[in-house]
């Protein structure tokens, strides 16, 4: 009895401390769990490490511009001054660069660049419009005395906008553009050809409408005529063409310029990209890899906070225009300010205060006029000026 009573508490059906098996159960059990918590924590951990790898990857992509950041601390005193607390003034500089791997192949590296296209970029306080204002490359501007890279210092002088960039890089446009503007310049960012192609295919191309089929050698572009989805590739050369489209101008170049960014912008706000952290990686590899800013803005943390403030925006309220220009008096190929419509544009960025674009303005007046302007009692309040422009929501093929 006994020995059969031992047999069975050591071998009976449940092998276990009961004749039922339930310690075995409860042991497996915990077994389990314990495999289980240990299989979610190593989960989590390696989730974590990917996620922290994959944010030292976007944070390690963008470039400090530091001594752009010193030189323009050197002439902070000359610099205007911010009216509007968290108001942001952002100048987008696209380099044309030729140094580098994937930059070479749009020709020779002459050892110094130009600003391609500058953009003056106004967040609104309340985050709620942003406007966009193209600054021609051929415009005729006083260029302050700038450190070149060799550390010898250039002469101020009278010329073309474009040339601030090459005497002295992103601190010589800034303090060029906070000259010509009195707009406090809060951040800045540089990119390149490559940085710009990269965006583009990120965000799986960006279509656009072509009027007639363009073959562009310089461009290294071919398209045919009506819609077409551009990649890369096809996108910069079409932001970059001039001679071959339409009047060869460089205005017209900064209105086509416009009409892609808009898209740009539609395309990213219609896939979800900025709330889906899947499509929001590729992007925001490609766009930080070839990026170089100040230092506020050189960090993922810093670019997080920039775009998640202009997530809200409705696409009407994002808005492109020209500043207003007409042909320079003593040279057609040169282009100058149109005077007070200028000034009242830069003035009302300057204090936060809302501007209204249409497609068409009235005739009679120059390139880039707006309608709008102060002509009557100076006891009435001016309206809303409208300059020649377009929104977000317009897209590229209206």
């Amino acid at each position: 009895m006994n020995d059969a009573g031992g047999r069975t508490g050591v071998l009976g059906p449940g092998a276990g401390g009961s004749a039922t098996g339930d310690g075995f159960l409860r042991r497996r059990r915990r077994r389990w769990l314990r495999w289980t918590a240990a299989g979610a924590a190593t989960m989590l951990l390696g989730g974590v490490a990917v996620g922290w790898a994959a944010y030292r990857k976007l944070d390690g992509n963008i470039t400090s511009d530091t001594t752009a950041a010193d030189e323009l601390a050197r002439y902070e005193r000359e610099r205007p001054t911010a009216l509007v607390r968290d108001a942001q003034n952002i100048l987008m500089i696209g380099s044309d660069s030729r140094s580098g791997n994937e930059n070479g192949r749009y020709g020779r590296d002459s050892g110094t660049e130009r600003s391609d296209t500058t953009i003056l970029l106004h967040l609104a306080a309340d985050r709620r419009s942003a406007t966009a204002v193209s600054l021609p490359r051929d415009l005729m501007v006083d260029v302050p005395g700038c450190r070149r890279r060799d550390g010898t210092r250039s002469e101020p002088t009278f010329t073309m906008f474009n040339y601030a960039f090459q005497a002295g890089g992103s601190a010589c446009t800034i303090r060029t553009v906070e000259k010509m503007t009195d707009i406090r310049i809060d951040h800045h960012v540089v990119v390149d050809f490559n940085g710009f192609k990269e965006m583009v295919d990120a965000v799986d191309g960006v279509e656009v409408c072509v009027d007639a089929p363009i073959r562009d050698k310089a461009a290294k572009l071919r398209l045919p005529a009506g819609r077409v989805k551009l990649d890369g590739e096809q996108a910069l050369g079409y932001v970059r063409a001039r001679k071959t489209l339409g009047d060869g101008s460089d205005t017209e170049r900064m209105d086509r310029q416009q009409r892609f960014l808009a898209a740009l912008a539609a395309k990213v706000r219609s896939n979800g990209v900025l709330l889906n952290p899947v499509k929001l990686y590729p992007v925001l590899d490609a766009a930080t890899s070839s990026l170089t800013t100040d230092p506020g803005l050189a960090s993922l943390r810093g670019l997080y906070d920039l775009v998640r403030g202009m997530r809200g925006i409705p696409m009407e309220r994002v808005q492109f225009l020209t500043v207003p220009r007409k042909s320079y008096a003593h040279d057609a190929n040169r282009d100058e300010l149109v005077e007070p419509a200028a000034h009242r544009l830069f003035a009302r960025l300057r204090s936060d205060a809302p501007v209204a674009v249409a497609r068409e303005l009235p005739e009679g007046g120059p390139e880039g006029h707006a309608r709008g302007l102060s002509g009557g009692s100076s006891l009435t309040p001016d309206p809303m000026p409208t300059f020649r422009g377009r929104t977000a929501a317009e897209g590229a093929c209206e």
